[in-house]
Parts: structure tokens; C-alpha cells; sequence
């Protein structure tokens, strides 16, 4: 939990001045991008995160992309970390084993180092212009299987102790169609991971290792009491939606809208969503069940 010893002020300046790093890292992008998709549309994401690759910091872009980290650093953090050196970049976008979100999407992190240790992460995220698969842009909505969409890439080094996997550049090069402005986008992510890593060491030159990493941890309480009152302010009970979304079907010449329904239980145990799949048959229904905590302002972790 909060230490109480935490200055408030130094709290709220710490916590801006890796806001600022997040943004200036969105700006860096932007400026620096080749494709419209990215420079125009600001269909990416930059974050910083602390040594545990939990999310500190986000950059202001489009709101869809909040979620966009979480996952991927889950798996970075456990295959990769123990064996990063200063100075390596990684590069993935496998949304199965890697947890990215759909292939144009690109995600390029790097670990920041202070004495010989990981104390944070700069990350970002951009939409790619076309990464191969069998239509331009690689979104096809008749692609059946993930084969068709483009290159699928599990965690690899873009860089090694400071130098460039060039053999990776020039695989990238050869599997998009548009082969300038993608690496013209992966260097704009380069050159943000350089600022936020910047900015990052700036705080860790002012506040210590040791003093910024509980503040940092303060960060973090200060999030899951927000969010422990929000979901507890919700009245035990089911919630329901249902709505209607364009789907081509399992047969190309059998295509109709997917009727989606989502049922949200609440109670003072969890949070259970249920996802109930009404597109293949009438009379036949696919459940999946996810469970997470649910958080509530009275309880507390040990």
C-alpha cells in the first residue's frame, strides 16, 4: 500500500513529469512518421513503464489504444528481461504469442538502465502501413486464417547492445509493400523510445533509484484505490447488452450480421462477463467465461 512517508508534492511532480515523457514521446512520433496512418490518423501509442513493465505513463492518442501494452509486457517481462542488456530494442506483433493486438500493429520497447539495472521501459505501439498479407494495407476482411494477414513476428531484437539487427530490417523491407514508409515509421518509434528513455533517466538522476521506485509504487496504489471505488460504486446485479456487428460467416456465400450479447455479473466475490456467440446457429450458443477481481474499497491486499 501508499507509504505515507511520500512527499505529495514531489508525488504529483513525478507523476507529470513521466506524463510530459509519454506525450513528447506521442509528439516525437507524429513528427517523425512517414505514412499518414500514423502521422495523420495518430494510429499508435507510447507508454513508460516501471521495472516491473507495469503502466505508468501513456501518451495522449487515440483512446482505443489504452490497452494496448499490458499484455505484451506480461510476456516480454518473463522471456526477455532477465537476459536484456542497455542498449537492446525489441520488436513484435504477434497477437497469439506475444500479446499484440493485430498485425500491422508494431510494438517497439526498450529497456531503460540505471546501474547495471532494468528501472523502466519506454514502449510504443503504431499501426503500420502494410505488413504483406493478401491485400494491400493487410486488413482484408476476407482473410481466413492469420497467414493471410502479413509477417507475424514473436519478441525479436531489433537491436543488440546499441546495434541494428540490419538482417531483420531487410526481412521487414522485403514484406510490405510500401517499404519506406514502414521502416520510416519503425525509426519515428526508435526516436521515441530514445526520448522517453531521456526522460525517464532525467527523474532517476534527480530522485535516486530507490526514492523514485516508491513513488512509483505509490503510483500504483493511487490507481487501484480509483479503481476499487469506481467498481465498488456498482450495485451488485447482471448487466446486459446486445448489439448487432458486420461478420462474414464461416462461408463466404452464408454471410450475415454477428449478434453479439454480453452479459456483466457483479458481486461481492468478482466480476464475471460472459460472451455469448449467436452467429453459427440460432438454437446454439458459445460461452466463454472470464472472471477478474472484483475490487471493492474495503478490501485490501496483504
Amino acid at each position: 500500500m501508499s507509504d505515507a512517508r511520500l512527499d505529495p508534492i514531489t508525488f504529483e511532480v513525478i507523476k507529470n513529469a513521466l506524463s510530459s515523457a509519454a506525450d513528447e514521446m506521442a509528439l516525437i512520433v507524429m513528427r517523425s512518421a512517414y505514412s499518414p496512418v500514423v502521422r495523420d490518423t495518430m494510429d499508435y501509442s507510447t507508454a513508460l513503464c516501471d521495472r516491473r513493465g507495469q503502466l505508468i505513463a501513456q501518451g495522449l492518442t487515440l483512446a482505443v489504444q489504452l490497452g494496448s501494452f499490458p499484455d505484451g509486457m506480461r510476456i516480454l517481462m518473463a522471456d526477455h528481461a532477465p537476459t536484456a542488456q542497455p542498449g537492446d530494442v525489441y520488436l513484435y506483433n504477434d497477437p497469439y504469442g506475444s500479446g499484440g493486438q493485430h498485425l500491422p500493429d508494431f510494438y517497439i520497447v526498450k529497456p531503460i538502465f540505471h546501474d547495471g539495472a532494468i528501472e523502466g521501459w519506454a514502449c510504443t505501439m503504431a499501426h503500420h502501413c502494410d505488413v504483406g498479407g493478401i491485400a494491400p494495407g493487410s486488413t482484408a476482411i476476407h482473410a481466413t486464417e492469420i497467414f493471410q494477414e502479413g509477417i507475424c513476428l514473436p519478441i525479436v531484437k531489433l537491436y543488440e547492445a546499441g546495434k541494428p539487427n540490419e538482417m531483420l530490417l531487410r526481412i521487414l523491407e522485403k514484406n510490405t509493400r510500401m517499404p519506406v514508409q514502414l521502416i520510416g515509421d519503425v525509426r519515428a518509434q526508435l526516436a521515441a523510445c530514445a526520448v522517453g528513455e531521456r526522460g525517464y533517466r532525467r527523474l532517476l538522476t534527480k530522485h535516486g533509484a530507490d526514492d523514485l521506485r516508491r513513488y512509483l509504487d505509490g503510483m500504483q496504489d493511487q490507481a487501484e484505490r480509483i479503481m476499487r471505488n469506481v467498481i465498488g460504486g456498482i450495485t451488485d446485479g447482471r448487466y446486459s447488452f446486445e448489439d448487432w456487428i458486420d461478420g462474414v460467416g464461416d462461408h463466404h456465400r452464408n454471410r450475415r450480421p454477428r449478434h453479439e450479447i454480453v452479459d456483466a455479473r457483479v458481486g461481492p466475490v468478482f466480476h464475471q462477463v460472459s460472451f455469448v456467440d449467436q452467429n453459427r446457429h440460432k438454437d446454439e450458443h458459445q460461452r466463454q467465461q472470464h472472471s477478474i477481481d472484483h475490487l471493492r474499497p474495503e478490501d485490501h491486499f496483504d
